[in-house]
């Protein structure tokens, strides 16, 4: 699916009165669902659920998107700045000094 289509649809379960605040309480909330599933596997010998593991990364993605909303910006802007700043930041791809040591 392209960013497109998913907003339209994400937009549609949007809430009246959403703004910044509720993104951002969002965004924790849903990155902390995913992060309890992998300490559970990690620390509490629970099996990896990776289904639910795509169900949070999904929630993740729609306070994203709805952050865009908000933010009057779309979801495409939000990924071509960001592969910008990883461009330059890491113009021959990942390297550990460059994430270490890394240039302004």
């Amino acid at each position: 699916m392209e960013f497109e289509e998913y907003a339209r649809k994400q937009e549609r379960t949007s809430p009246n009165g959403s703004d910044i605040i509720m993104v951002a309480l969002g965004l924790t909330g849903e990155s902390g669902e995913f992060a309890d599933l992998v300490k559970k596997h990690l620390f509490q010998g629970h099996e990896m659920d990776r289904e639910k593991l795509i169900d949070e990364l999904g929630d993740v993605l729609w306070y994203i998107f709805e952050g865009a909303r908000v933010l009057g910006v779309a979801p495409s802007e939000i990924a071509d700045r960001n592969i910008s700043k990883l461009r330059k930041r890491y113009p021959e791809g990942f390297d550990s000094e460059r994430s270490i040591n890394r240039p302004e």
